[in-house]
C-alpha cells in the first residue's frame, strides 16, 4: 500500500504505541543481544526520577524523559539489556493537601474528624483512581520505560525497605532525636525541606524597639557624623536598640548579640538588659554575627525562631524559648519561662492564644504606648513561605528525628573525588561539594499522616529504682531515652511489631522482672500475647511515634528500593550500580547527594568495605525557558504545555527540539517556531521516503554499502558512516544537542538536499539498481539513527518495509571506513562550488528564475574532471545555462573562488549593478547604526549589572545577528564595488 501523502501524527503515534506495547518491546531485557563469544549482553540500567504521584507532565519533565528516552532506545539498539526503571513518589505533603482539599470540597468530615486511619485509606483510594496520571501522559511523548516493574514509593515491598534504612541507620547510630530549629509550616502543621520553601518579596516594616539596660549601665551612641562618617556628637544612653520584622518573637529572646571589637558596646559585653513586657533579663553577647555597620550594630537573639540566632545561641549558651504552637499562635501561658511575668502582666497574658500576626500588633502598640517603640521603616524583604500552603514559614524549635550526616557526606564527596562516580558537566560538582561540605543534620520527620510512619513505639522510662518513670523527670544520658522534663520514655526501634515487642520485653524485663507484658496502644487487652491475670504482672503499653519520614528520604533509596533490596535479587545483581542517572540542577544536593550518601552507606559489605555508588555517571541538565530566557511560570502566562504541543506539532517534533537545543549547561529558551521547523524536519524525512518509494527504491537483503562503485552512491554512504561515528562519540558524552544537530545536517542537507538531487538522474541509467539500492540502505539507517530522538515518524516509516519492530533493530557498528576519500572529495568539491553559486545568486538577488552563465577562469584538471562528470548536476541545481572558459573575468561580472579553482558569474544582463549596490550601502549603514545602538547599551555596566538576564541576552543575540548580516552585506558590496 503506498505511503500516505504526509504523515498524521495523531494516528500515527497511538498505533505505534501499540506496536511496542503488544510487543512488551521496552521490558527490562527486551531486544538484548548476545555480547561478544557469546558473552551476556552488557546491562544499561537508569531510573526516571520518581514524579510526584500528584503531578502532571510539565517541559521539565518532558526535557529530562527525552534525554533519558533517547539514552534508553539507542543502548536496546545496540543490543544491550536496557532496564529504565519507572515509578512514582508519594509526595507526602502534596497528597495529603490534594486530597484534604477534595474532601472540603465534598462537605464532608475533614481529616481530623476522620481520624489517621480512615483518611489514609480515603489517600489510597484516591492514588488508585486519579494518580499515576504522568506516567501515561509520560506515552504520549514516547518514554520507553519498563511499565511492568513500575514501582510506587508506598508499596509493599518499597515500603519494608524504607523501613529497613531506618532500622539499619537507627542501629548505626547514624539517626538520632533531637530538639532543633526547623523550617515549620503552619498550615500543614509540619516541618518541611528547604526545597519546598519558596521566598516571596513582601512590602513590610522594621521596627526598632529599645531594651533597657539594667544596673545602672549606659553607653555613649552616636548621633552626629562629619563628611567622612566620623561621629563628632553623642548621647549617654540606658538602653539598647535593636531593629526586626518580626516583633512577636521577641517574647522568645534570650539576649542581645554585638561584634566583640564594636567599640561602642565591647564594656557591655556581660551585663544585661531587661526584655520589655517580659520582664526578662536577658545578656548581652559578644558574636561577630552582629554586624557594627547594619543598624545599630546590636542584635536580638531569639534562638528558637530564627535559625542565625540559633548559632548564635548554640555559641553563646542562650536558652532557647519556644513562643508559638505549631499553627502560629502565641503560646505562653503554660511555659515556664513566662509564669511570673503573665501572672504579674495583662498585657503579656492577653497575646496568649493570638496568631502571630495580631500578636505582633498588640506588641507593636504596647511598645508605642508603654515608650519603648523607637522607630518604624518602610521595608521590603523577602520572606520565606511554604510552595504548597502559601503561608509565612515560621522557623520551630521542636523534637524532630534527624540522620547525623556528616561522615556520610566525606563518603558521598570521595566517591566523586575518586572517580567512582563522574557529575556532569563538571561545574555541578561544585554544586554538590558545597552543599556536602557545609551539610547539616538531615531533618526526616514530618508530622502529616500520609507517608512511611517512623518505626519507632515508646513506653514508660524505668528509673534506676526499678520503677515505670509515669511521672517524668530530669532528663537522662542514655540511649534510646529521650524526654524534656515532663515525661521520659523509652524508644523502640524495629521493622515490625513483632520484633518490637520482643526488644521491649526483654529491655522491661531485665530491669522489672519476668512478669513483664507488652502491648500496643489500642490492642486490647485480651488480645495481648501471654497476658496473665495475676495482679503482680506489669503491663507496659507501647505507642508509636505519629509522625512520617520526609518524602526524601524514601526516594533516597530510589536505585536500592526499585530493584528488590534488601533482599539479594537478580535485579540487584544485574542491574546495580545503575549506569546513569539524568536530573536536574535545582535536586543536586536534595536527591542526588542524598541517594549517594545513603546507597554507599547501605551496600557496604565484606567485599565492598566503601559500599557501591548508585550510579556511575551523573548528568545534570538545565532549566526549560521561554523563547526570552523568562523561567515558566503560571503567573506570566508564559507555561507551554508538552501535551498541548504534542497534539499541535506531534511528540517527535517536541523531542527533537528539547534534544536539539540540549547544550551541556546552559538553559533552553522554547519557542513553537522552533518546534514548528523540527516538525518540518519530519516532514523533510517522510517526503524524502516517499520519493523513494515512488522511485521503487526497497531494501535490498543483504546489500553491502561498501561494494557500490558510483562516485554519488560512494559519497553518501561514506556520509552515512560519519554520522554513526558522530553520533557515538556524542551520545557517549551527552552532548545530545551535538548529537541532534549532526542527525539534522545529515538527514535534510545531505541525504534530502543532496543525495535526493544526485540520485534522480542516476535513476535513468542503467546503473539504477545500485543507486535505488544505496538510496534505500541510507534512508534505512537515517531511520534506525533517528530512532532514539523522533521515535513515532521513524517507527512508522519502518513498518512500511520491514516486520520487524525498529524499536530493536540493530544499531550500526560501520564508521569511517565507508569513506572513499576520492568520491568524498568529489562530491564535498561540487556541493561546495553548487552552494557558491547559490549564495552569490541570494547576495545579489539574482530572480529565482533566472539562469546564469558559469564561466571558469583557472581550474586544477582534477576539479575540472569532477565538474565535467557533474556538470548536469551543476546546471540543474545552481541554474547555470551555459559553461564558458576565459582568462579574465568579463565587465560585471562576480567572482567565485573554490577550493584549486575560480569561477565567475556575468551579472551585468541580469541584474542592475548600480541599484543594487546602493540597496546594499543602505542596508549596511541601518545595520551598523542598529549595532553601533547595542554596543553601547551592552557596554554600559549599569545596564549589564541591573536589566534581567533574559533582557541581557536578548541584546547580545541582536547585536550578534547584525554583525553577522552585516559581514554578510559587506561581502556582497565588496563583491560588487569592483564591477
Amino acid at each position: 500500500m503506498a505511503m500516505e501523502k504526509t504523515f498524521d501524527a495523531r494516528t500515527a503515534e497511538p498505533e505505534a504505541s501499540a506496536r511496542w506495547e503488544a510487543a512488551d518491546a521496552f521490558r527490562a531485557g527486551a531486544g538484548a543481544r548476545p555480547g561478544p563469544d557469546g558473552a551476556a549482553p552488557e546491562a544499561f540500567s537508569m531510573l526516571l526520577p520518581p514524579p510526584n504521584v500528584t503531578g502532571s507532565l510539565h517541559m521539565g519533565h518532558a526535557f529530562n524523559h527525552t534525554l533519558m528516552d533517547i539514552l534508553a532506545r539507542w543502548h536496546r539498539m545496540q543490543g544491550h539489556d536496557v532496564l529504565w526503571q519507572p515509578g512514582l513518589d508519594h509526595a507526602g505533603i502534596a497528597t495529603q493537601m490534594v486530597v484534604e482539599r477534595r474532601l472540603a470540597a465534598a462537605g464532608g468530615p475533614g481529616r481530623r474528624e476522620m481520624g489517621r486511619a480512615a483518611f489514609t485509606a480515603k489517600v489510597w483510594e484516591w492514588k488508585e483512581q486519579s494518580g499515576g496520571t504522568i506516567l501515561e501522559q509520560s506515552k504520549r511523548l514516547g518514554d520507553s520505560f519498563d511499565l511492568g516493574r513500575n514501582r510506587f514509593t508506598m508499596d509493599e515491598g518499597f515500603h519494608d525497605a524504607v523501613l529497613k534504612t531506618f532500622v539499619d541507620f537507627y542501629d548505626r547510630g547514624l539517626i538520632f532525636r533531637g530538639k532543633r530549629l526547623v523550617n515549620w509550616d503552619p498550615h500543614f502543621e509540619t516541618a518541611i525541606s528547604d526545597l519546598e520553601v519558596e521566598q516571596v518579596e513582601e512590602k513590610g516594616h522594621l521596627w526598632r524597639l529599645r531594651y533597657p539596660l539594667e544596673n545602672g549601665a549606659t553607653y555613649q551612641h552616636p548621633v552626629a557624623f562629619d563628611d567622612e562618617g566620623e561621629p563628632t556628637e553623642w548621647e549617654t544612653r540606658d538602653y539598647l536598640v535593636v531593629a526586626t520584622t518580626r516583633p512577636e518573637t521577641m517574647l522568645g529572646d534570650t539576649g542581645v548579640a554585638v561584634h566583640p571589637d564594636d567599640p561602642r558596646y565591647t564594656h557591655l559585653i556581660g551585663k544585661t538588659v531587661r526584655l520589655p513586657l517580659v520582664g526578662r533579663s536577658i545578656p548581652i553577647v559578644a558574636d561577630t554575627y552582629a554586624d557594627p555597620a547594619k543598624g545599630t550594630g546590636a542584635v536580638k537573639i531569639t534562638p528558637a525562631h530564627d535559625f542565625n540566632d540559633w548559632g548564635v545561641g548554640e555559641r553563646a549558651g542562650l536558652a532557647a524559648i519556644n513562643v508559638m504552637d505549631t499553627r502560629a499562635r502565641i503560646a505562653i501561658r503554660d511555659n515556664a519561662a513566662f509564669r511570673e511575668g503573665i501572672e504579674g502582666s495583662d498585657a503579656l497574658a492577653g497575646l496568649d492564644g493570638l496568631d502571630r500576626y495580631a500578636a505582633r500588633d498588640r506588641i507593636v502598640a504596647l511598645a508605642g504606648d508603654e515608650g519603648w517603640l523607637d522607630g518604624i521603616d518602610a521595608e521590603v524583604h523577602m520572606v520565606p513561605h511554604g510552595d504548597r500552603s502559601k503561608v509565612a514559614i515560621e522557623p520551630y524549635l521542636t523534637d524532630q528525628w534527624f540522620v547525623d550526616t556528616s561522615d556520610l557526606a566525606r563518603q558521598a564527596m570521595d566517591a566523586v573525588r575518586d572517580g567512582r562516580t563522574r557529575i556532569l558537566p563538571e561545574r555541578d560538582e561544585k554544586t554538590y561539594f558545597h552543599w556536602l561540605e557545609n551539610i547539616e543534620p538531615w531533618c526526616i520527620s514530618r508530622q502529616l499522616w500520609w507517608g512511611h510512619r517512623i518505626p519507632v513505639w515508646y513506653g514508660d522510662y524505668v528509673t534506676p529504682e526499678g520503677e515505670l518513670d509515669h511521672a517524668g523527670g530530669a532528663a537522662v544520658d542514655e540511649p534510646h531515652v529521650y524526654g524534656d522534663g515532663s515525661r521520659r520514655v523509652r524508644a523502640f526501634c524495629g521493622t515490625s511489631v513483632v520484633a518490637v515487642r520482643e526488644d521491649a520485653e526483654n529491655w522491661y524485663r531485665a530491669r522489672l522482672g519476668e512478669r513483664v507484658v507488652v502491648r500496643f496502644e489500642g490492642e486490647p487487652v485480651a488480645d495481648a500475647e501471654g497476658f496473665p491475670e495475676e495482679d503482680d504482672t506489669v503491663v507496659v503499653t507501647l505507642y508509636r511515634d505519629p509522625d512520617v519520614l520526609d518524602t526524601w528520604f524514601s526516594s533516597g533509596i530510589w536505585p536500592l528500593g526499585t530493584l528488590g533490596w534488601p533482599d539479594d535479587t537478580e535485579e540487584l545483581k544485574r542491574y546495580y550500580p545503575t549506569s546513569v542517572l539524568v536530573t536536574g540542577f535545582d535536586i543536586i544536593f536534595f536527591w542526588v547527594a542524598r541517594m549517594m550518601m545513603m546507597q554507599l552507606e547501605l551496600t557496604k559489605s565484606p567485599e565492598h568495605p566503601k559500599g557501591l555508588v548508585p550510579f556511575r555517571d551523573v548528568y545534570i541538565h538545565a532549566l526549560v525557558r521561554d523563547e526570552k530566557g523568562k523561567k515558566m511560570s503560571k503567573s506570566l502566562g508564559n507555561v507551554l504545555d508538552p501535551i498541548e504541543l504534542i497534539d499541535e506539532y506531534g511528540a517527535d517534533a517536541v523531542r527533537f527540539t528539547l534534544a536539539a537545543m540540549a547544550a551541556m549547561g546552559r538553559d533552553l529558551k522554547l519557542s513553537k517556531e522552533r518546534i514548528a521547523g523540527y516538525r518540518n524536519f519530519g516532514t523533510k524525512l517522510w517526503n524524502a521516503a516517499r520519493f523513494a518509494e515512488m522511485n521503487g527504491c526497497v531494501p535490498v537483503e543483504g546489500f553491502d554499502p561498501a561494494s557500490v562503485t558510483l562516485t554519488a552512491n560512494r559519497w553518501i554512504v561514506g556520509e552515512t558512516g560519519k554520522l554513526r561515528e558522530t553520533l557515538d562519540a556524542a551520545l557517549v558524552a551527552y552532548r545530545f544537542n551535538d548529537a541532534a544537530n549532526a542527525l539534522y545536517a545529515h538527514v535534510w542537507g545531505k541525504v534530502c538536499d543532496w543525495y535526493v538531487e544526485l540520485a534522480k538522474p542516476l535513476f535513468q541509467t542503467d546503473e539504477s539498481g545500485e543507486t535505488r539500492a544505496t538510496m534505500a540502505w541510507v534512508l534505512e539507517q537515517c531511520l534506525v539513527m533517528m530512532h532514539p530522538f523522533m521515535p513515532f515518524i521513524t517507527e512508522t516509516l519502518w513498518s512500511a518495509t520491514r516486520a520487524d519492530l525498529l524499536a530493536h533493530a540493530a544499531w550500526p557498528a560501520y564508521g569511517p571506513e565507508l569513506v572513499e576519500a576520492g568520491a568524498d572529495a568529489e562530491m564535498n568539491w561540487v556541493i561546495g562550488l553548487i552552494e557558491e553559486i547559490r549564495s552569490v545568486r541570494a547576495q545579489m538577488r539574482v530572480p529565482v528564475a533566472a539562469k546564469v552563465t558559469l564561466v571558469e577562469l583557472d581550474l586544477a584538471p582534477a576539479r575540472a574532471a569532477a565538474l565535467e562528470r557533474n556538470r548536469a548536476l551543476v546546471a540543474r541545481l545552481a541554474r547555470v545555462e551555459s559553461f564558458e572558459t576565459a582568462a579574465d573575468a568579463p565587465k560585471g561580472a562576480v567572482t567565485i573562488t573554490v577550493p584549486e579553482g575560480t569561477f565567475c558569474l556575468p551579472l551585468a544582463d541580469v541584474i542592475d549593478i548600480g541599484a543594487e549596490r546602493e540597496r546594499l550601502i543602505k542596508a549596511l549603514e541601518k545595520l551598523e547604526k542598529e549595532a553601533k545602538g547595542l554596543r553601547a547599551k551592552l557596554s554600559n555596566a549599569a545596564f549589564v549589572a541591573r536589566a534581567p538576564e533574559e533582557v541581557v541576552d536578548e541584546q547580545r543575540a541582536r547585536l550578534e545577528a547584525a554583525e553577522e548580516e552585516i559581514g554578510i552585506l559587506q561581502a556582497a558590496e565588496a563583491r560588487l564595488a569592483g564591477l
